[in-house]
């Protein structure tokens, strides 16, 4: 009975949050469609950014304050460097969020129909992130964004990693991004509760295993260096990610 009650009380704490994320979020949407007419658009980024940073911070601490979902960091302990290149294997549907919790004046790659999503797009635009599918310009703006001092937030999977599998092939935008803007590149791995928003599953549908857990570890990072191709890089972090993984299997 007492197990019984726990349950019910962890899914609806569930549901709450993401109706609470889903309210602020439009929230915040709307209060930025009267930011887009404004002058000086341009010069709004940063303090955009710093907006949606505390506000995601404030739903992680939810979590926490709830028991839902324990988020654990781990080497965090020193400030992170302005322009860097942050990459992340992708196993939940929350992992860009919680990031952006933590990384500070950090912009995401957006795909253009999102960014002309009412719900979600004012925020994107007004913070500044970069639009676009693939290919040169995405790149280009990406890495210009790195070079004025921005970190970016890539996910080189392009998709959530199928439950139970090892990443994805990693995709090499990433390296050329970093390498176009001279930055380095800063792998973060997240462990996740197994079913936790995670690819093939309604993002609404509680997970089986409740409370869950959510572990960020920053790992290793690699300086920018003027003669390695990007996709020597690509290989090198693929090859870390996956020791990451085999190891933990093992």
């Amino acid at each position: 009975m007492i197990q019984r009650i726990k349950r019910a009380y962890l899914v609806t704490a569930y549901c709450v949050s993401w109706l609470w994320f889903a309210l602020v979020g439009l929230g915040l949407n709307i209060g930025c469609i009267f930011l887009l007419p404004l002058p000086n658009r341009a010069g709004r980024g940063k303090g955009v950014r710093a907006a949606i940073r505390v506000l995601f911070d404030l739903w992680v601490k939810w979590f926490h304050a709830s028991k839902v979902v324990s988020v654990k960091w781990i080497g965090f302990n020193e400030p992170l460097k302005p322009g860097t290149v942050f990459i992340a294997n992708h196993p939940t549907l929350v992992d860009a969020t919680i990031l952006l919790a933590r990384l500070p004046n950090t912009v995401c790659i957006f795909k253009p129909s999102l960014m002309r999503n009412p719900a979600i797009g004012p925020a994107a635009i007004m913070a500044e992130y970069v639009s676009g599918d693939a290919g040169v310009d995405v790149i280009r703006d990406a890495a210009a964004k790195v070079a004025e001092g921005c970190s970016i937030l890539i996910f080189p999977e392009g998709t959530r990693t199928a439950p139970g599998k090892l990443p994805a092939v990693f995709k090499p935008g990433f390296a050329l991004i970093a390498a176009q803007a001279g930055a380095p590149v800063q792998l973060i791995i997240i462990r996740a509760t197994r079913d936790l928003a995670a690819r093939g599953r309604p993002w609404w549908k509680a997970p089986v295993v409740l409370p869950g857990k959510i572990e960020i570890t920053l790992d290793r990072r690699w300086e920018h260096v003027e003669e390695r191709h990007a996709s020597v890089l690509t290989a090198e972090v693929e090859q870390r990610v996956f020791e990451v993984f085999r190891t933990a299997e093992s």
